[in-house]
This record gives structure tokens, C-alpha cells and sequence, in this order.
């Protein structure tokens, strides 16, 4: 699946920050890896590779799960997503940095069932932080790294 000399990033853009698209944009061009960004129609991006997909729930992510393959880096912050293109020997990165691996995300797919119970039951969780420059250099360290090992974990 992968078309560049040296592979494809695919970014689940509907929610990814601007900045981590900008750097994931630039380091693409920088080390000759396509760079493909999926979004529902309700976003404007434009861009060479940008693929639009329904408005419909989980059509980015199903779109985007379909389309990956062994060697690709996806950005996404959803960790469903993540463990899908795992399956399918890509790699997945957190727009802030983290990276996802096989021996964490069954852990990371209970704890987020269990705050989706607390939540159900009336709990209330805390949302993201705002995004810093330290999360923007974490992540292109992150995103960086997974390019020079070639996408294989």
C-alpha cells in the first residue's frame, strides 16, 4: 500500500490541531513521504492528497482504516483507530506525540471504555489540554522518528 519512495502519513484531520497538520506537512515534503489527510465534507482542507469522506460516524476512521497499510504512520487521536491500523502492521501517533504500540493499546481500549461508563453514569472526565509548543515538538519528534524507522515497529 505504500506509493512514495519512502511511505505515506495519513492524518485524520477532523480533528487534528493546525499545527500538527502544518508539521506533519512539512516533514513529509522534507523526507519525500505523501502526506494524506482525511476529513468529512464539513472541513475545509485542501491539498494534493486530501481524501472526503461522509459526514456520517466513524466514516474518517473507517476510510481512513481501510486505506492504511504495513509501513504507514497515522495520525489520529483516536485510539479505536489506532488499534485498527495496528492490526494492519502501520504505525499511529497522538497529534501530541504519543505513540501508540501493541502491548499498550488493549490497556488504552479498557481505560477508555471505563471513562465512557463513568461518563454514562453522569461522572464527568477532564477534556484535553490546550496545545503547546511542547506538544508541537513532541510530536514532530514522535513523527520524525517514525519516518527515519520507516514506519516499521
Amino acid at each position: 500500500m505504500t506509493t512514495a519512495a519512502n511511505g505515506r502519513v495519513l492524518i485524520d484531520a477532523d480533528a487534528c490541531p493546525r499545527s500538527a497538520l502544518e508539521i506533519a506537512r512539512a516533514l513529509c515534503e522534507e523526507k519525500g513521504w505523501r502526506c494524506v489527510t482525511f476529513a468529512s465534507y464539513h472541513h475545509q482542507l485542501h491539498g494534493e492528497d486530501h481524501v472526503v469522506v461522509d459526514a456520517g460516524p466513524q466514516a474518517v476512521d473507517m476510510k481512513l482504516a481501510n486505506e492504511a497499510g504495513a509501513g504507514d504512520i497515522v495520525v489520529t487521536q483516536d485510539i479505536g483507530l489506532a488499534a485498527l491500523v495496528l492490526g494492519k502492521r502501520s504505525r499511529a501517533v497522538t497529534p501530541h506525540g504519543s505513540v501508540f504500540d501493541a502491548e499498550r493499546i488493549a490497556f488504552q481500549l479498557e481505560e477508555r471504555n471505563e471513562k465512557a461508563r463513568f461518563r454514562r453514569g453522569g461522572g464527568r472526565t477532564r477534556g484535553p489540554s490546550a496545545r503547546t509548543q511542547e506538544d508541537d515538538q513532541r510530536f514532530a519528534d514522535a513523527l520524525r522518528l517514525l519516518m527515519e524507522e520507516g514506519g516499521r515497529g
